[in-house]
């Protein structure tokens, strides 16, 4: 497993070449897996604030992406949409969405990156082409990922899957 961006191996790159779908979890991906509950009950998460210019510059690669959570929460949602993310969540099996969302995008598994943090990842990172996981990961899921993220969830783990991605396609154009 390769743990640092800062030199792309070729094996990694030529993984990164056939990716055409990222797959992001939400929570322990885009946050640090912490809720802030209010008395009220109404739940907030913190999220980093440069996901969403690694976000930008995916979608200037022609990459396709989603959010896909288990989390009922609107939250999810209203950050999907302030990144112009397309979102699942409430999702109770991640693997269903992902096998249906490539058969609609006509693409295969080896076609798609996971990114992912936890047990509930745990099937969708066994089967697709890359599966990443965040630096914090859960022990379970660790092993699974073909890249492990230098930063931890909820404090730039997108932004660096995005800005290896960017990166890749630089190198590859060369």
């Amino acid at each position: 497993m390769q743990s640092s961006y800062s030199e792309v191996d070729p094996e990694l790159l030529g993984l990164i070449s056939q990716i055409k779908l990222i797959v992001f979890d939400f929570d322990g991906v885009f946050t640090d897996n912490t809720v802030i509950v209010s008395e009220d009950g109404k739940e907030s998460v913190r999220c980093w604030r440069g996901d969403g210019l690694g976000i930008k510059r995916l979608s200037e690669l022609q990459l396709q992406t989603f959010v896909l959570s288990t989390e009922a929460n609107q939250v999810v949602a209203k950050r999907c949409e302030k990144l112009k993310l397309r979102c699942f969540s409430n999702c109770a099996d991640k693997l269903v969405v992902v096998k249906q969302e490539i058969i609609n995008m006509k693409l295969s598994l080896s076609e798609v990156s996971y990114v992912g943090n936890d047990i509930n990842d745990k099937d969708c990172l066994e089967v697709v082409g890359l599966p990443i996981v965040v630096q914090d990961a859960h022990l379970d899921v660790l092993p699974l990922g073909r890249y492990r993220t230098e930063k931890p969830g909820g404090y730039g783990a997108v932004r660096e899957v995005c800005d290896l991605f960017f990166k890749a396609h630089q190198i590859k154009a060369l």
